[in-house]
């Protein structure tokens, strides 16, 4: 079959997407103190932003005759992003460094679809790997400024 790899790492992106917008739900949802005011909100655009990758991932998915996970199940069962229970025990800074190691779990898989999607040769789907990598590496870097430390991309 045609693009097999390529396509078991967009339906990987697909389960990993919707736990990464759960996490940012959770975060939205449990956060408290300084910046809240101007934290909560962000994270309505951060959740919008993973969800339009999602959709474009899980569509290019659909297009190389793929089926994406589309129940709560198959993203439990298939995600690699780990969460936590929902509650007040963590601090804010506590939950945005859970953001980033989530994010760089995203940067690693859309650079694992960059090299797989060259070996196969869609170059299509690589163009999308490479924009939204080049988006997260950018979160990446926003929250670790929020967080007071260096972007830390090139380690």
């Amino acid at each position: 079959m045609k693009y097999q790899e390529t396509k078991e790492t967009l339906n990987q992106l697909v389960a990993d997407l919707s736990q990464m917008a759960m996490i940012i739900h959770q975060t939205h949802w449990y956060m408290r103190g300084t910046n809240f005011l101007k934290l909560h909100p962000l994270m309505d655009q951060f959740m919008d932003e993973i969800n339009d990758q999602l959709d474009i991932i899980s569509e290019r998915l659909l297009t190389l005759d793929g089926e994406p996970y589309s129940t709560l199940q198959e993203v439990a069962t298939h995600t690699k992003i780990k969460d936590w229970p929902g509650n007040f025990d963590k601090t804010t800074p506590e939950r945005l460094a859970h953001l980033v190691a989530g994010y760089r779990y995203l940067e690693d898989l859309y650079q694992h679809g960059i090299e797989v999607t060259d070996i196969e040769k869609d170059y299509s789907t690589q163009d999308i790997f490479i924009g939204f990598k080049t988006a997260i590496e950018k979160k990446i870097w926003m929250l670790q400024a929020e967080l007071g430390q260096a972007p830390e991309i090139d380690n």
